[in-house]
C-alpha cells in the first residue's frame, strides 16, 4: 500500500470517527484551527514542529498529515530532512540524558544497601 493510500484510508477512518463522536472531533479540530494562524511562528514552522513530534511519538498517521501539510505549504525536501536530522539527534539525546540519571539512581540506591 502506498503512503497516499494510507493517507486516504486514515482520512476515511477519521470521517467515520467524526460520525460517531462529532462534538469531540470538532473540539479537536478547533484546537488545530487555533494554532494554524501565523503568530510568533509561521504555520509552516509550526508544521515542522508537529512533524518532529509525530516522528518522536511514532505516530504514522500524524506523520502523514503533517507531511501533507508541509508539501502544501511549499516545504522543500532539504528542509524536511533537517527536521528529521533533529529528530534523530533528539531521539538519541534523551537516552543519553536519562542514562546519566539512571546511573545516579543506581549509585544512590546501591550505596544504601
Amino acid at each position: 500500500m502506498s503512503w497516499s493510500d494510507k493517507l486516504n484510508d486514515t482520512k476515511a477512518q477519521l470521517k467515520q470517527l467524526n460520525g460517531a463522536i462529532p462534538e469531540t472531533v470538532a473540539g479537536f479540530g478547533a484546537i488545530g484551527k487555533s494554532v494554524k494562524k501565523d503568530g510568533a511562528l509561521s504555520f509552516k514552522e509550526k508544521e515542522y514542529v508537529a512533524l518532529g513530534i509525530a516522528v518522536a511519538t511514532r505516530c504514522e498517521p500524524c506523520i502523514l498529515f503533517h507531511t501533507e501539510a508541509l508539501v502544501k505549504l511549499g516545504a522543500t525536501r532539504d528542509e524536511v530532512a533537517e527536521v528529521l536530522a533533529t529528530c534523530i539527534q533528539m531521539g538519541g539525546g534523551p537516552g543519553l540524558m536519562y542514562s546519566g540519571k539512571a546511573l545516579q539512581v543506581f549509585d544512590e540506591l546501591s550505596s544504601k544497601s
